[in-house]
């Protein structure tokens, strides 16, 4: 009996062969094999929105290579990712192979672990359809919003743009905090700091509270200067000390939001290399034969669960019981509540041996995966470990019935603290707090006399809200309900992506464009980027995978309006109606003289003369660099090329036919070149790679890189696919949806979608 074990990624093909041996054979898909048409809508809304699913251009060969090894095995073990996409790609797999329900066997495992790798083998079950459902659902309605919304953003603000469904909230959530920013106004306040001395000399700080018991806010120089005046060189006297015990409970283990909240936070990690990274030790790294070879190091880090296995409870017991102590040791595991409308399939992030210190692993990782590691193992010791003890104290000082108040505390036991800090370490109080914090205060009882070595008032103004970096952006989509740990990162690098976003530092600002684009979204698709609306979407889609809803009802119920919306929109909106904020530019026109401003075209952004029509004068810019307040660059140039005729280097431009390579002696030498790009197909005659060209009436076709030797070209685009008749290689026929073979005589043809329309590519969501 054969076995085929099929997983996503090549990484963790390799980490599973190591536990399963030689009567399995592993292979990876490489992610999905089959998706909707990126040239047409491919969903039939009037026929309860059936999606028209085909193979994903260029993977012709491995579903050829994997449909083989299926027709092989007697038992073929879908591996894919313990989750909704996981599922669906898993269920696409049996179409795409054409694979006999009889040898169909789904298998999860939550970390890739030699036992839990085998331990899944012998547990199989079918693929749950309610599952692939759920994730169809929300495929088909992204698919729907992003292909409807984005020729009505074409016809009213440019073309290439493209519109999505939680894209657009999370824009939104971002523009509306800079809207908060601009009309924040600041209100003054003030604080009286004291700095004092006890009778043995040890000295503290303390800040105004109020009068007695009462809590006193200064708003201005007059009301501190009131206070200060009245004390004058009156004595202090220490009124009440407090001395209290308090624990310090860890915090829970990692689900994705706080670990991308945190290590963005304390790594200064972006969300994609975060998932990146996690998914690397997820999937399997060689820690050395003395460590058990190579295996994942981390559970599955697409969770919003908290719940942790009895027997990492167990084991992550005997690690702190031999580093720490006993006493370190709570004396009940602890459990963790998760939140309400979570998903429970999958535990929370944490170390998959949790006896696998990150210090005994690091020279076998990258700095990356050694930090990120450390980073989880630290934060789920800690969740298992005993609390902290802390001595606190409060000690007020009163002059007059004025009071200063002063806090301390000194840990007592570190608990948790040994391992793992709070994550909200350094944050204070906009209003100063209540008291002047520090660390422990010098030993004082009631009736003692201090001695006033400084006092002084503080003017302050309260500041405006932060801008979002990408962990509080991902904090606060989670604490609204939208989108899931799988889509946060993806959120992000969209809306950056796309323009609506971009990153000053650590933090995110919203542009222009994504501003304009958000009010009309406001003003005519107010459900789509309504945060319940879209929170509330979520558990429909939730609904669908717990079996209590079906694709039709959930989508059937959001397109009625949506439609509605989409026509009253367009019958409404003109393209004189939307006007994009003019970005000016340091660049000087040397044609009329007048400063050049930031325009946007199909082929990006560029610098154009604000005199057009009367001056048509364009300039390339550095996208990076358009900002009226920033250095505007002319292209780098292309490191190792020169100019054939005049030496000079060779820079990087935009046309109206796409981008080329320029002599940067422009207009004194006007020499160009086309930019090559490989197709990723070799060619039938001599096995060179094919490019891509552009002949005398601008129009592309292909070539063989080698064509002065070979001489193959074609108007038609060669495809990575072998004819089945003869075994040549196909064709997509130019300008229609066929595949034709290279071999005339052989005559064979077939239906081809085509999916190379890249200004399409843009319009989903």
């Amino acid at each position: 009996m054969s076995n085929l074990v099929i997983v996503e990624s090549p990484s963790k093909a390799g980490t599973v062969k190591n536990y399963l041996g030689s009567g399995y054979k592993v292979v990876a898909s490489i992610g999905h094999v089959r998706d909707l048409p990126k040239s047409t809508l491919g969903v039939d809304i009037e026929n309860g929105f059936k999606a028209k699913y085909i193979n994903i251009r260029g993977k012709g060969p491995l579903i050829a290579s994997l449909k083989k090894d299926a027709k092989k095995a007697d038992k073929i073990y879908l591996a894919a990712d313990p989750d909704r996409e996981g599922e669906a790609i898993s269920w696409h797999l049996v179409a795409a192979l054409d694979i006999p329900q009889e040898k169909v066997c789904r298998v999860t495992f939550n970390e890739v672990t030699k036992n839990a790798v085998k331990t899944a083998i012998k547990n199989p079950r079918a693929i749950d359809i309610d599952l692939v459902n759920s994730q169809q659902a929300r495929r088909i309605l992204d698919r729907i919003v992003g292909y409807k919304l984005s020729p009505f953003f074409w016809k009213t603000i440019h073309g290439g743009l493209s519109a999505g469904r939680v894209q657009s909230v999370a824009t939104r959530i971002i523009v509306e905090r800079e809207a908060e920013i601009r009309s924040f106004v600041p209100e003054e306040y003030w604080t009286i700091e004291a700095r004092f001395r006890t009778e043995n000399g040890e000295a503290f700080s303390a800040r105004y509270f109020g009068e007695g018991k009462t809590k006193n806010e200064l708003h201005s120089k007059e009301d501190a200067d009131e206070i200060l005046n009245d004390i004058g060189d009156k004595p202090f006297v220490v009124s009440e000390v407090k001395r209290s015990k308090r624990a310090k409970n860890p915090q829970p283990p990692f689900t994705t939001s706080t670990l991308q909240q945190d290590a963005s936070r304390k790594l200064g990690f972006r969300s994609t290399k975060i998932m990146q990274v996690a998914q690397e030790l997820y999937e399997g790294v060689n820690i050395g034969a003395e460590n058990g070879g190579t295996q994942g190091l981390i559970t599955y880090m697409r969770t919003d669960s908290l719940r942790i296995a009895d027997e990492a409870k167990d084991r992550a017991a005997e690690y702190i019981r031999s580093v720490y102590g006993e006493k370190y040791v709570p004396k009940t595991p602890r459990i963790y509540k998760t939140k309400s409308g979570s998903q429970d399939a999958h535990e929370a992030i944490r170390p998959a041996n949790p006896s696998l210190d990150p210090e005994k692993l690091k020279k076998y990782l990258s700095a990356d995966q050694y930090k990120l590691y450390k980073l989880i193992f630290n934060r789920f010791m800690a969740s298992q470990m005993a609390s902290a003890e802390l001595d606190t104290v409060v000690a007020d000082i009163n002059c007059s019935g004025h009071v200063f108040r002063a806090s301390g505390y000194t840990v007592r036991f570190r608990g948790c603290l040994a391992v793992y800090g709070s994550s909200d370490d350094g944050e204070q109080n906009d209003r100063g707090g209540d008291a002047m914090t520090q660390g422990a205060l010098p030993a004082m009882e009631a009736g003692e006399e201090v001695t006033k070595e400084k006092l002084e008032g503080i003017c302050h103004f309260t500041e405006p809200p932060a801008r979002f970096s990408e962990g509080s952006l991902v904090k606060f989509l989670e604490e609204k309900g939208i989108g899931r740990p799988s889509t946060y990162s993806t959120i992000i690098t969209t809306i950056i992506t796309r323009g609506y976003v971009e990153r000053d530092g650590k933090i995110l600002k919203p542009t222009s464009l994504g501003e304009v684009t958000t009010e009309l979204m406001k003003k005519y698709f107010p459900e789509v980027v309504d945060y319940e609306f879209t929170a509330q979407m979520e558990s429909s889609l939730d609904n669908i995978e717990h079996g209590n809803s079906s694709i039709e009802s959930v989508l059937g119920s959001f397109y009625g309006e949506f439609a509605k919306q989409l026509e009253a929109a367009e019958m409404s909106v003109s393209k004189d109606d939307v006007k994009l904020p003019v970005e000016e530019t340091d660049i000087i026109c040397e044609k009329c003289g007048a400063k050049m401003v930031v325009k946007t075209g199909r082929y990006g952004k560029f610098a154009a003369c604000p005199n057009y029509p009367d001056c048509k004068n364009t300039k390339p810019i550095n996208a990076k660099s358009s900002r009226s307040s920033e250095t505007v660059q002319e292209s780098a140039p292309v490191p190792g090329m020169k100019c054939e005729k005049c030496g000079a280097d060779m820079v990087l431009r935009s046309g109206r036919y796409g981008s080329f390579y320029a002599c940067s002696n422009y207009p004194e030498c006007k020499t160009t070149k086309q930019i090559v790009k490989k197709i990723g197909v070799k060619c039938p005659v001599c096995g060179g790679d094919i490019i891509t060209k552009r002949g005398k009436n601008k129009a592309f076709f292909y070539s063989c890189e080698n064509y002065e030797k070979c001489g193959f070209s074609s108007w038609d685009m060669p495809l990575d696919e072998k004819c089945p008749k003869c075994g040549q290689m196909l064709f997509k026929k130019k300008g229609k949806p066929l595949a034709v073979c290279h071999n005339k005589e052989c005559g064979y043809k077939c239906d081809y979608e085509d999916k190379t329309d890249t200004n399409k590519d843009k319009a989903e969501g």
